[in-house]
């Protein structure tokens, strides 16, 4: 890819919940070395994983309810309130739980739903975790997750035209105007969006849970084994820290950096 290239934000997405629903934004701010606001600031902790929310360090993924393994997440719908904390979890049109998750009391709603629901999956009492400032990430790092629409679209040909849903991939962005898999070689460029800019650090090696159907919650592709026989390897979309401050939005082009001359 040439810096000339650009791409543009189609789609913006926070997850405060890990595990649970995506939520659509329109402009959202960045700061340095941190997630999208609120973006998986909490987890429903699967059994004892040993979090500390007084000294929060990084825990793998299978410490917590997740759609690689829990792809009946799915069909939930969660939505999370800045201003009071309050999650509320619906189903089949219905209000099933809700609670501020800064309080016992709170807490205890949204444990207590998982309990009585998500039997035999439980390894242990569900448990909600907070991470204040802590990230519950796929990587022990805070990150920006960015998938390129072309990309997902050549899967849909790998998969003989059959729909691939982007959301399957949980990204925060969603971009295009880069052609497909050209994002992989953009590892230690830096892409500036605006006034933001974030460094690519990594590649995202895809897990199981991009199997899982977001609608329907059904586990009905096998899209990392796809990207193996077709690839050569199971990467798909990219990671990214923010390095400057920015307002970012839906709309705004996304440009990879010049680098700068000695």
């Amino acid at each position: 890819m040439t810096a000339s290239q650009t791409a543009e934000i189609t789609g913006l997405y926070r997850y405060p919940i890990k595990g649970l629903t995506p939520e659509a934004l329109l402009r959202v701010p960045l700061r340095s070395g941190q997630t999208l606001p609120a973006d998986r600031r909490y987890a429903i902790e699967n059994g004892p994983s040993g979090f500390d929310p007084e000294a929060p360090e990084w825990k793998p993924k299978i410490q917590f309810l997740m759609l690689a393994r829990n792809e009946r997440l799915a069909s939930l719908d969660s939505r999370f309130e800045d201003a009071t904390n309050r999650l509320t979890i619906r189903k089949d049109g219905h209000t099933v739980a809700s609670g501020d998750l800064e309080t016992a009391a709170g807490r205890a709603a949204i444990e207590a739903y998982f309990t009585e629901n998500f039997q035999p999956e439980l390894k242990g009492p569900p448990k909600v975790l907070s991470g204040r400032d802590h990230s519950f990430s796929d990587v022990a790092r805070k990150v920006v997750s960015i998938i390129n629409i072309e990309s997902v679209r050549a899967i849909e040909a790998m998969l003989g035209g059959t729909a691939v849903d982007p959301l399957r991939f949980r990204a925060n962005l969603y971009v295009k105007g880069w052609p497909a898999w050209s994002e992989l070689d953009l590892v230690g460029q830096t892409l500036a969006i605006g006034q933001a800019r974030l460094k690519v650090v990594k590649r995202i090696v895809r897990c199981p849970a991009t199997n899982v159907d977001p609608v329907t919650a059904k586990r009905d592709l096998e899209i990392p084994p796809t990207l193996s026989r077709h690839l050569g390897h199971m990467d798909c979309g990219i990671y990214a820290e923010v390095v400057a401050d920015g307002e970012i939005g839906v709309g705004d082009a996304v440009a990879v950096e010049e680098p700068t001359l000695v």
